[in-house]
């Protein structure tokens, strides 16, 4: 069998570098044209954003509502629980506006603003011994109960892992899940427990969910690419009006 002519045959790191430039360059168009429109006084184009798993599941779809209010032209595309070298691969190839993170991915140069920071809590099915009047738990308190942990390698498992293992805790892992809303509704069924962020408790759930003692918080960073436009400052303005602080995100409603 003939092999094809040498200026036919592409090699996988010339292919891979081919789409890196492709992107760049689709990228670079995306932000004049989103710049020229918002000279105009309309914010329009795509603003693309990537998001730690379970971060803003509260606040986001309520910034997002408000832009669309106030943007309908604009569209937002959200990179949600990206593996971290995919996060980071995102980052390097510039194909990021801004990333909502606890910990930036290494290469980084986004500037850093701090919308204040993410709780932890424990979440025990309804009617567990240790649910009660809403007391505090320590990590101690879980240690023989069965755990839902999350996909390997992810950053809420690997989250976890150093929790457990600083605290010298090695519990049995009765199921894995993929999302935390999963994870939340297996607890609700009474498979185990888990700890997740308190903003990624789903609605509905909140009276699963326990303080822990000491409290477990992680820094809630929104990172936006150097020479921003109006469509970046906009979602931020957004952002920083969400509470982002505490568990008081987990108390329900009265109604009368």
């Amino acid at each position: 069998m003939r092999r094809p002519p040498s200026a036919l045959r592409t090699s996988p790191c010339a292919a891979w570098a081919f789409l890196a430039e492709a992107e760049i360059a689709t990228t670079a168009s995306r932000r004049a044209v989103t710049a020229a429109r918002a000279a105009d006084g309309e914010l329009a184009g795509e603003l693309i954003m990537a998001v730690h798993m379970g971060l803003g599941a509260r606040q986001l779809p309520q910034v997002l509502g408000q832009l669309r209010h106030r943007h309908p032209k604009l569209q937002v595309t959200l990179h949600e629980e990206p593996d971290p070298a995919d996060l980071e691969r995102l980052v390097r190839q510039g194909t990021l506006d801004m990333i909502l993170v606890h910990r930036f991915p290494a290469g980084c140069t986004f500037d850093a603003h701090q919308l204040g920071e993410e709780a932890s809590v424990a979440v025990l099915p309804k009617g567990h011994p240790l649910h009660s009047d809403g007391a505090a738990l320590r990590l101690e308190d879980l240690a023989s109960e069965g755990w839902i942990r999350f996909r390997r390698g992810s950053l809420l498992d690997d989250y976890l892992g150093r929790l457990l293992a600083d605290a010298d805790l090695s519990p049995q892992t009765v199921a894995r899940a993929s999302q935390i809303s999963t994870a939340v509704r297996l607890v609700a069924q009474g498979l185990g427990v888990t700890v997740v962020p308190a903003s990624a408790v789903p609605e509905g759930f909140e009276e699963l969910a326990c303080p822990l003692v000491p409290s477990l918080t992680e820094p809630v960073l929104v990172g936006v690419r150097r020479n921003p436009g109006s469509a970046e400052a906009a979602m931020l303005d957004h952002l920083h009006r969400q509470n982002w602080c505490g568990t008081s995100l987990l108390s329900r409603p009265t109604t009368d």
